[in-house]
């Protein structure tokens, strides 16, 4: 395969030579779905194949059906791809370790995500650019952040790729976009090799998805790839050293700028934080001594609440990329004044007897429950799930002086029970052995009996959710509910 086709075949962008393509996709979700209805539009020959079955998945698979696919479920999937396939297309979530996608690598077909299949259908002249942004923590809130931004400036944006809008329905919609603000999971990036931002960030790294990437070293290194030819500028975190050693790793285009953010004071070519000032002295005629205003923490605050350092951190991230592609600060201030916080996003969900219940079922991984809980006073902590491989230890270490309490649910319980019992002895804690999904409101009333007034009781788990709900989502409404039945007690 080379850098623009497959086969000899021109597949650099979206008038490329597809007709007649042999491709497998793997999986019927919403991205599965998406990629076979674009191949099947450019007249690629397509069989979709789906371990899994649901009434969704069959319902696509008649639509597809009707457009000239073939779609194969369960028993019926082959172990190695069909004879003759030249592609393979996976929906993000398949590891590289499954047997299928094991089998097109060893047989020397290329296999691509949908965010890479998006990439190589842009059109070939006019396509919008994309701002892409990624993190173990924080990337929605900043991708929605860019695209509240983006649209006060008066542009047509939207946010795609892993949130909102499918990466392939922005990049196809009949009436084109100015510009895309693109979340990229480490699934996706695993699985995109060629593509080219007008700029990048990279929020943050901590241990997360060790079992999907192998090792922390692996994830470390996919989550480094955003940078991999950004054309303008190149936005790292300077709190987190390993950000910005990744960027110096990373081949950009030539002429591409480094762009630090932080919470703290910026130096030139950063943007941060003077007083409760956000400055910019990075895109700015004269950064060695003067500064934009780019808004300020009032403007970040949430229903009064003043906002938590890594929202702020997200807020700067998302500026930068803004001011790269030339949006004025006037604007930048406006978006961020719009913004509307993303659902079990450190969400106030109800204030009972003075104590305030925030939902963050989002904190899916430790650094993001680590930035939860400290930056409340006094808490009394829910957490657990499936912890994905991760030690807890630094967690809970970070997290002991502000425990009023903490109540444990989920699978992997046991594991911070006992880093609870070496780092933090003196707190209560409660186990909740119930892992049905009607076990919240037995949670919440154990919390709130922990609390006192004033106290904060926090949703922030630490871990993912399937083991007792469909996702985080889901979590995060069962809290909420329990918190509504425990007000009207």
């Amino acid at each position: 395969m080379s850098e623009t086709g497959v086969d000899g075949r021109d597949l650099s962008h979206g008038g490329g030579d597809w007709p007649g393509l042999r491709v497998v996709v793997v999986g019927l979700g919403v991205s599965g779905f998406a990629a076979a209805d674009a191949l099947l539009e450019r007249d690629a020959v397509v069989t979709v194949v789906s371990r899994d079955r649901s009434p969704v998945m069959e319902e696509r698979a008649r639509v597809l059906d009707i457009l000239g696919a073939t779609v194969l479920f369960g028993d019926d999937v082959p172990a190695v791809p069909p004879e003759g396939t030249q592609l393979v297309v996976t929906s993000p979530g398949v590891p590289p370790s499954n047997p299928f996608l094991r089998a097109a690598a060893a047989g020397g077909i290329p296999v691509w995500g949908e965010v890479e299949l998006a990439w190589r259908m842009r059109p070939a002249e006019g396509a919008a650019p994309w701002l892409t942004i990624t993190g173990t923590n924080g990337k929605t809130t900043a991708v929605t952040m860019l695209e509240s931004i983006l649209r006060a400036a008066g542009l047509r944006a939207v946010a795609a790729g892993n949130v909102g809008t499918p990466i392939l329905e922005a990049v196809l919609h009949p009436e084109p976009y100015d510009v895309l603000a693109v979340e990229l999971s480490s699934f996706q990036i695993h699985w995109s090799s060629s593509v080219s931002p007008y700029s990048s960030c990279l929020l943050n790294v901590a241990p997360d998805h060790l079992d999907w990437h192998g090792s922390y070293d692996e994830y470390r290194r996919v989550k480094g790839r955003v940078f991999e030819r950004t054309q303008v500028a190149a936005v790292y975190n300077v709190q987190d050293p390993t950000t910005e050693q990744l960027l110096m790793e990373a081949e950009v285009v030539e002429g591409c700028r480094a762009i630090g953010f932080t919470t703290g004071m910026p130096e030139i070519s950063m943007v941060g934080l003077v007083g409760d000032v956000l400055a910019d002295r990075a895109f700015v005629d004269d950064r060695r001594t003067s500064a934009a205003e780019l808004g300020t923490l009032d403007d970040l605050s949430i229903g009064g609440v003043p906002p938590a350092p890594h929202y702020v951190a997200d807020a700067l991230a998302a500026a930068a990329l803004a001011r790269s592609f030339g949006v004025a600060p006037a604007a930048v201030q406006a978006g961020l004044r719009a913004y509307t916080p993303q659902p079990h996003r450190v969400q106030t969900v109800g204030t009972v007897d003075d104590v305030r219940y925030v939902d963050d079922s989002k904190a899916t991984n430790t650094d993001a429950a680590r930035g939860s809980v400290t930056a409340f006073e006094h808490v009394v902590w829910i957490a657990g799930g499936l912890l994905k491989g991760a030690d807890v230890d630094d967690l809970v270490r970070a997290a002991a002086p502000h425990l009023r309490g903490v109540v444990l649910l989920g699978r992997d319980r046991e594991q911070l029970a006992e880093a609870l019992r070496r780092h933090a002895p003196d707190v209560p804690v409660v186990e909740v052995a119930s892992t049905d999904t009607g076990a919240m409101p037995e949670v919440v009333r154990a919390a709130r009996a922990l609390a006192q007034p004033r106290d904060v009781v926090l949703l922030a788990p630490a871990a993912a959710s399937m083991d007792m709900f469909d996702n985080y989502g889901a979590r995060g409404d069962a809290f909420a509910a329990a918190v509504r039945e425990l007000g009207r007690a």
